[in-house]
């Protein structure tokens, strides 16, 4: 029997994988959606998987099959942790757990506005302040703003500035979150303004996303809870 968490996690990979679909939509590149997993057949963008599972017990052939594990940094997410995938090439890159907060909690007060980015400039903004210098803002191109189901949300100081924000990805049953970012004081600095935004485009939806570490632990103090195990595999080097 499938139990309420179960099908939290379940709703949240679907989630996940459908903004995996999109970003990878905005670069260009074509994912396919089967019974088990979404998977890609070329490289996607930088820190996204190229396959996702979407049920337990996913077959570990069809899958590694299904992208290509001869450019780097070919990866997995095992949804459910259930799966064993060093016998195709693959190592463990990290652990996390799946996280769920109730529609009907309530948001926190943040000191900061929001606003969704609409336009390539906005975007911009948005992807240079969740950068932070490293050199990865373009990984967030114009072509995502055509996604309707894809909100970028940033945190505003009183002269304009993005300081916090987060992708905001709704689907049927859920909205997921991811990116989080803050300029100063994390995470923590980060949720109320992201969820301030969530609770009034969302209302009716629960939050849902994946954190681990002090990542998780700030999630956990505004109000999430931990539904499940995921896994990121990367394949040998």
């Amino acid at each position: 029997m499938t139990t309420p968490k179960q099908l939290l996690v379940q709703a949240a990979a679907r989630n996940n994988a459908e903004w995996c679909a999109a970003m990878s939509r905005s670069h260009g590149l074509a994912g396919e959606f089967g019974a088990q997993a979404w998977a890609a057949p070329s490289r996607t963008p930088l820190y996204y998987p190229d396959a996702v599972t979407l049920v337990p017990g996913a077959d570990r052939t069809a899958l590694a099959a299904r992208i290509d594990t001869t450019a780097p940094g070919a990866s997995v997410k095992d949804s459910f942790a259930d799966l064993d995938l060093t016998e195709v090439g693959f190592q463990v890159l990290f652990e996390a757990q799946w996280i769920h907060r109730p529609a009907s909690a309530p948001a926190p007060v943040s000191d900061l506005v929001w606003a969704v980015a609409g336009d390539p400039d906005a975007l911009r903004a948005w992807a240079l302040a969740w950068d932070g210098g490293d050199g990865d803002a373009d990984l967030f191109r114009p072509e995502l703003l055509d996604d309707p189901a894809t909100f970028v949300l940033a945190g505003q100081s009183t002269d304009g500035r993005v300081v916090a924000g987060a992708v905001a990805s709704r689907s049927h049953h859920v909205v997921g979150i991811s990116n989080v970012f803050a300029l100063d004081g994390g995470p923590d600095a980060a949720w109320p303004v992201v969820l301030d935004a969530v609770n009034r485009l969302f209302p009716t939806l629960p939050v849902v996303g994946y954190e681990q570490g002090d990542d998780l632990t700030a999630a956990i103090r505004r109000g999430f809870e931990p539904v499940g195990p995921l896994r990121i595999w990367l394949h040998g080097q």
